[in-house]
């Protein structure tokens, strides 16, 4: 399925190490043309496609499979990377990172071998989520059977990363209103994808609307859905944390930026004592607050991984698990708003000349809000303070 042959052999086991010089050899490449790319709406096709052949969406599987094994706290400091060289392609492959962590949390074992070693060849995986129309998370999509398959009918308004996969996950309503997890194949007859996202920012995210017509769905690539019942899943923080490093990684985009134009662009202000930019004391305190703002959001969110890798240190305790949703909550708070204020305190480093749309500089402040608003900050400092007030347990709604 992959459109690029892998660069990993089969017989040879990743380490982070390995995977470490490989981000840094690709993420300096990735980093070429990408505010034209963002300001022209080109699709990074290309460069997501080099990085799964380059083995960076395999972080996680574990080294039985042929991966590294690696930490969250290490895949969630190459999430940060990531993103503060491009926030779109970070948040276009979560999707894929978040099929792994399922598949580590409740897949079965035939599961992981058949999926594991698809990352292991460079393939790329997408979803169809939510839908409009209804109550906020009401499916509407339906899934029959018929005969020795099914059928999937429906539509969903976000795919993220879809238009860039090799597989697209969906989720639909059986016969008896249950929900059906299912797989399929992104060339399959019937699955419709569609380049209609039209958000303000994250537009390369390609979050556009899937539709499923009559779409086949065959027995095998029906997901089985494991675990209690009711339980909290370590899935659903470590899903939140990535948004938060999409956050913390704009935020030392930002700082990037703010460097380079204060360094090559900028002039100081007609009253200024400064004979060059970077020695005017309001905009060295502009950089300086943006980069702490920067270094505050990324230590933040490597503080809630460790939360995350604790959880499984201690064997996925639902106790360990709310721990570690509160701390994602409360990283998710302050990344968004150190990445939002980065965004703006960005344009102090210069003039009028900072708002040129040839420098896209506004970017990472319209980044920055539309990944915010997947899930509003408020609720998470409203969901940590019961939490510290009365123990009140975080809601069990798939964003804590």
């Amino acid at each position: 399925m992959s459109l690029q042959a892998s660069s990993i052999t089969a017989n040879k086991t990743l380490d982070v190490a390995d995977l470490r010089q490989r981000a840094e050899n690709r993420l300096s490449k990735i980093a070429e043309g990408v505010a034209e790319r963002e300001r022209q709406r080109v699709l990074p096709q290309q460069q997501i496609r080099e990085l799964a052949a380059d083995g960076l969406l395999t972080w996680r599987i574990p080294q039985a499979y042929g991966g590294s094994g690696a930490s969250v706290r290490e895949v969630v400091q190459f999430v940060v990377d990531l993103a503060a060289v491009d926030s779109n392609i970070a948040q276009a492959l979560r999707p894929s990172f978040s099929f792994i962590e399922g598949l580590l949390v409740r897949g079965s074992e035939a599961e992981r071998e058949r999926w594991f070693p698809r990352y292991l060849a460079g393939e790329v995986f997408g979803n169809a989520g939510w839908e409009i129309g209804g109550a906020n998370g009401a499916i509407s999509a339906r899934i029959v059977r018929e005969g020795e398959h099914y059928r999937a009918n429906g539509s969903k308004y976000y795919s993220t990363g879809s238009l860039y996969a090799d597989w697209v996950s969906a989720v639909a309503l059986d016969e008896n209103e249950q929900p059906v997890s299912f797989i399929l194949p992104r060339d399959r007859e019937g699955l419709e994808l569609v380049d209609d996202f039209d958000a303000m920012g994250q537009r390369l995210t390609a979050s556009g609307t899937t539709h499923l017509h009559n779409v086949l769905v065959h027995p095998h690539e029906i997901r089985q859905r494991l675990g209690e019942e009711g339980q909290r899943s370590i899935v659903t923080p470590f899903l939140q944390l990535f948004l938060a490093a999409v956050e913390a990684g704009i935020a030392r985009n930002a700082l990037n930026d703010a460097v380079h134009f204060a360094r090559e662009y900028a002039r100081p202000i007609k009253h200024s004592t400064a004979t060059r930019s970077v020695d005017d004391p309001y905009v060295e305190l502009s950089v300086g607050e943006i980069s702490a703002r920067a270094f505050a959001a990324e230590a933040l969110v490597l503080r809630a991984a460790e939360s995350i890798d604790a959880a499984w240190a201690e064997e996925l305790s639902q106790e360990a698990i709310t721990r570690a949703s509160i701390d994602v909550a409360q990283a998710q708070y302050l990344a968004v708003e150190s990445a939002l204020k980065a965004g703006e305190l960005l344009f102090d480093v210069g003039g009028a000349s900072t708002t040129g749309r040839a420098h896209n500089l506004d970017r990472h402040w319209r980044n920055a809000r539309t990944v915010a608003n997947h899930n509003p900050r408020h609720w998470k400092a409203a969901v940590v303070g019961a939490w510290q007030l009365k123990g009140t347990q975080p809601p069990a709604s798939g964003l804590f």
